[in-house]
């Protein structure tokens, strides 16, 4: 049986990045120094990436002195093509020694499915261009182009590209020499020429790319004249930009930034929310993919986590902003309420979410909710609203109202307690809330905040602050986690309450009530603050300064 041939074989990565350097448009790679950062630019949507000499020494932690070997450099590289598809132009150094280090650096690149490689005409070992360029001298011209032909000839893709990098003009040598240097190294082969300056001004590179004449494709690299607009190299013909080392400094930016705040202030409540989530290193290792091979080939199943939202009511007290909108699709600093709840499930790991919804359910339009409405909201409560998502329940869940704000490790906290039913305690809320009508626990010990593991549990929540037997121990903040027998218990008490001939007006901490009545425990989970309702135009207020970390 003949197989149909492959008419339009995919192209090697190689044959992409000289699909770029020959296109026509101007064309621009960003600066990738491992795996996960090469997969972050690929995501930016960069067509291609720099494997910077500098960011790849730097993060090993030394001198962009050659100090990496080559082989070190290597294996990064291949971690990096692992993870991403877009072709891969190596900083080669000088090729990290003569022509027969070259010859085999090409074959080991080809290895490793590496697009191209720039080398520089220098002495080896190299230094940095940009520390005294002026005083370190250049390779002898020939024994460079012989270099490039060495590489030229040994690599077995013909579309591998190997681009020299003239460094004249930062070693104190006139335009004369450096366009000497480069016509001799496209006739030895090179595919394109980087022409590299140190001045804040791109005035060497106009010249150089004008006197050129496009014999071959011009790249740069405007790290230093950064503020020139891009327009002008198009104008004069550059062929490629490379943004060369913007992801290690603004990687080492936030580093020093974050340990400097975590160090002072002995807290990670402060820039836990403004940092990628653990779940996003694990997306960007490719955890999903993992998930589901362990589905595929090992049989291997994983505990998903469901979250329902309730809803339903309009928000009367913020008036005329939810004439419109149910109070959840309210904007909090530029996004609507609801979005910023799906964004905290995901970050832990929730991509499940039902919305009980009744006011203005049609204008409740987050991407991935699934949206179940509540006909009757004007006249029951947040039990009634539950039962319409009861189809939904899962044997792992988490149930909260739609106007909560919350810093992400309270979520965290209730996912991880092992309890079948857990309510989150506000101790710091004892004496009241800023807003909202408040729903007071008493519980069966108080917080301690010097100890940690407490099996504490709901003994009663009540609107009234007098309501039960001596003084409150918190406030519940409206978030109930729901796993294992804690599903059926729930559902019984559902069932219960719906023969009370006032079910309609009842609300979730009946439900609790309800289940404590009942013998079942209900593990509370404390903690101080760093959370907020919505539920007056003050809160709104106090919601923009909580969102940027104010409060």
């Amino acid at each position: 049986m003949n197989r149909p041939e492959n008419i339009n074989p995919p192209l090697s990565r190689a044959a992409r990045l000289r699909g770029m350097l020959l296109s026509p448009e101007l064309e621009f790679i960003m600066e990738a120094h491992n795996g996960l950062s090469a997969r972050v630019v690929e995501e930016a949507g960069f067509k291609g990436i720099w494997a910077s000499g500098l960011a790849l020494s730097a993060q090993f932690g030394v001198r962009d002195n050659n100090e990496a070997s080559w082989t070190q450099v290597v294996d990064v590289l291949e971690f990096m093509t692992d993870v991403t598809r877009v072709p891969i132009l190596l900083d080669g150094d000088t090729g990290y020694g003569n022509f027969n280090n070259m010859r085999r650096l090409v074959r080991k690149l080809e290895q490793r499915g590496v697009g191209g490689v720039c080398i520089e005409d220098k002495l080896f070992p190299k230094a940095n261009s940009f520390i005294d360029g002026e005083r370190q001298p250049l390779a002898d011209a020939d024994e460079f182009c012989g270099k490039i032909k060495a590489g030229k000839d040994s690599q077995h893709d013909d579309d591998f590209c190997i681009v020299a990098r003239i460094e004249a003009l930062i070693a104190g040598w006139d335009m004369k020499e450096a366009l000497r240097r480069a016509e001799a190294y496209r006739q030895a082969g090179a595919d394109a020429i980087l022409i590299h300056s140190k001045l804040s001004r791109p005035d060497d590179i106009l010249t150089f790319a004008r006197e050129w004449g496009n014999r071959a494709p011009v790249v740069i690299v405007p790290t230093k004249y950064y503020s020139t607009p891009v327009e002008m190299y198009r104008r004069a013909g550059i062929s490629m930009v490379i943004w060369a080392n913007h992801m290690i400094r603004a990687a080492v930016a936030a580093m020093q930034s974050v340990a400097a705040e975590v160090r002072e202030t002995e807290s990670l409540l402060n820039v836990e929310d403004r940092i990628a989530s653990v779940n996003e290193i694990f997306r960007l290792q490719g955890a999903d993919e993992l998930k589901e091979a362990e589905l595929r080939y090992a049989g291997g199943t994983q505990g998903r986590v469901h979250a329902i939202v309730l809803a339903a009511s309009r928000g009367e007290e913020l008036d005329r902003l939810t004439q419109a909108r149910p109070k959840v699709m309210l904007p909090i600093s530029g996004k609507p309420l609801l979005r910023r709840l799906v964004d905290e499930f995901k970050k832990q790991g929730i991509n499940d979410t039902t919305v009980v919804a009744g006011y203005r359910a049609d204008a409740i339009n987050i991407p991935g909710v699934k949206v179940t409405v509540n006909a009757e909201y004007a006249s029951t409560g947040e039990l009634a609203s539950l039962a319409c998502a009861q189809a939904d329940f899962a044997d792992n869940m988490v149930i909260l109202y739609g106007d909560l704000l919350f810093r992400s490790y309270i979520l965290r906290d209730a996912l991880e307690h092992e309890g079948e039913i857990v309510t989150v305690v506000d101790s710091a809320a004892a004496a009241g809330p800023l807003s909202g009508s408040p729903d007071y626990a008493w519980c069966s010990a108080a917080d301690d905040r010097a100890v940690i593991d407490r099996d504490v549990t709901l003994a009663r929540i009540d609107k009234d602050p007098g309501g039960g037997q001596g003084p409150c121990q918190g406030r519940w903040i409206g978030m109930l986690r729901v796993r294992g027998a804690g599903r059926q218990w729930l559902a019984e008490a559902l069932h219960e309450l719906k023969q009370r001939p006032d079910c309609h007006a009842l609300g979730l901490p009946h439900v609790l009530n309800h289940l404590v009545q009942h013998g079942r425990p209900v593990r509370v989970l404390y903690i101080n603050g760093h959370w907020l309702d919505v539920n007056s135009l003050e809160d709104l207020d106090r919601a923009g300064d909580f969102t940027q970390g104010n409060a």
